[in-house]
This record gives C-alpha cells, sequence and structure tokens, in this order.
C-alpha cells in the first residue's frame, strides 16, 4: 500500500539529467549509485526506484488539485492560489483564484521554471 503523505506536501523539482531534457540524475553518477547501493546482477534498479518517484509525485499533485495551495517563485514572492493543473512537463500550472501583492486574478497560468516550490493542506 501506497505511504501517507506527510503534511504539508513540498513539491521539488528534479534538476536537468545530463542529456538535457530528461529530469533525474545519470545513473554512472556518485549520487545514484550511492543511492542504488551498485548495480544488482541483471542490471539497474534505477527504472523502478524513477517509477515509484514519479507515481509519488503524481498522486501529491491529484491531491493538490482543488485545494488553496501557496507557490514559492524566484523572484522571492509567495502566491496563493487553488491549484487546478500541470501540463505533463510541468512547464506550466494552470490555477484558479490567484491571490498576488496587485491583486486576485479568477484564473491563471504559472510558468513552472517560475515556481521553485508549492505547499498544500491535506
Amino acid at each position: 500500500p501506497p505511504m501517507p503523505l506527510p503534511l504539508p506536501v513540498g513539491i521539488l523539482r528534479l534538476p536537468r539529467g545530463p542529456d538535457g531534457s530528461s529530469r533525474g540524475f545519470c545513473p554512472e553518477s556518485p549520487r545514484a549509485r550511492a543511492l542504488l547501493g551498485g548495480s544488482p546482477p541483471g542490471g539497474s534498479r534505477l527504472p523502478g526506484v524513477r517509477a515509484v518517484l514519479r507515481e509519488c509525485f503524481l498522486r501529491a499533485l491529484g491531491a493538490a488539485r482543488g485545494r488553496p495551495s501557496r507557490f514559492s517563485l524566484r523572484s522571492g514572492i509567495r502566491v496563493d492560489a487553488e491549484f487546478g493543473a500541470a501540463d505533463l512537463e510541468f512547464r506550466t500550472l494552470q490555477v484558479d483564484s490567484l491571490r498576488t501583492p496587485l491583486g486576485v486574478e479568477a484564473a491563471a497560468l504559472l510558468r513552472g521554471g517560475d515556481v521553485l516550490g508549492f505547499s498544500f493542506l491535506i
């Protein structure tokens, strides 16, 4: 059974991979080898680890849908909104009732690159 999510749930963006298009770490890096404890016979456990992390990430996004959330932006500003959805690559986030220092927007798109993280209460 899936493990319960801690409260509040923080979303951490993984860095770009070595090929520039993927997210995550190079499977040959010292960090990946330490995480995986070396390469087991018959192949790497990295795909399984990535699948579990991706599933947890998608569960967190599903739990956030429709909930009030706080977004920390790269500019140092924190804004509150109701989380709606994210695109496949997490480049754009759709939010409702975005409360900014300048007022409230009924609906808005946040660039994923501007969002350092977001949290919400379950």
